[in-house]
């Protein structure tokens, strides 16, 4: 059973707060766990349980999301039908290989990606006329960047909403609002394997997730309308401020040297 954690009413509606500010910029952006993460580490939660109750309330946020977009009209289920099997596979395989490499070192080489995932988005321009089916052979390399993207999630995770939109649209070709949709469907698999994993492991506090998942449905919903209705610039400008933040959030952690908050799962605690 997960450690007994005793929260106060302020510290718990610290929580639901910040679930729901990062619930609504991750369903356009990715990048939710930069403010869930550390507010659940600041009220006291051990890393293990921090990441074990963040993926307990995000998963609800991502379901949510997905769900407005298929509302929008966003969602071909045809290609989703392989895209979430993908993404959940490849977190699964991806967290169990934390038990055999250390995250870290993959630091140096996201930051590096993330560099040029934000001129990538600057300097593209938005596709002009009516958006063109892709091809099969297209649709299997985005089947392939789920999957491996999946992996990431399971094992890292630190922008993977971002590099999963950037994927969708090189390979594709869709437009970024069409992108940050189709990335919700490989993002929520990813979640849900993980979850699955950590309360496997009983690592998820839900005392503290429920609440949290509660403002993440409400978050999700919003973020993913304001997706919608904002357009290609107005996601364009969420991603690069995502992607802006992962960036000094990477280089304070190189220039501290140490990990200061524990994006990846740490090796797993025996079930009990």
């Amino acid at each position: 059973m997960p450690r007994v954690v005793a929260l106060n009413g302020w510290q718990q509606l610290f929580l639901v707060v910040t679930a729901g500010v990062a619930g609504t910029v991750d369903a356009i952006a990715g990048g939710g766990g930069l403010l869930t993460v550390p507010a659940l580490l600041a009220v006291g939660l051990p890393p293990q349980l921090a990441l074990g109750t963040n993926k307990g309330q995000s998963t609800f946020g991502s379901a949510a999301a997905l769900l407005r977009y298929a509302k929008g009209g966003l969602i071909p289920w045809k290609r989703a039908r392989w895209l979430f099997p993908a993404g959940f596979i490849g977190a699964l395989g991806g967290a169990r290989l934390v038990l055999l490499l250390r995250p870290e070192i993959l630091k140096p080489l996201i930051l590096v990606l993330l560099v040029v995932v934000a001129a990538f988005l600057t300097f593209r321009r938005a596709p002009k006329g009516a958006a063109t089916e892709p091809t099969p052979a297209r649709e299997r390399v985005a089947l392939l960047a789920a999957l491996l993207i999946g992996a990431y999630d399971g094992f890292f995770g630190p922008g993977t909403g971002t590099f999963l939109i950037v994927a969708f649209v090189s390979v594709l070709g869709l437009t970024l609002q069409r992108a940050s949709a189709e990335a919700k469907v490989v993002n929520c698999a990813a979640n849900l394997a993980a979850l699955c994993l950590f309360a496997f492991h009983g690592v998820v506090l839900w005392t503290v997730a429920l609440p949290m998942a509660g403002a993440q449905l409400l978050a999700g919903t919003l973020g993913a309308h304001l997706a919608i209705r904002g357009g290609e610039r107005w996601v364009r400008r969420v991603v690069l401020a995502v992607v802006l933040v992962l960036v000094l959030k990477l280089l304070h952690d190189l220039v501290q040297g140490q990990w200061a908050f524990r994006w990846a799962c740490p090796p797993w605690p025996q079930a009990r």
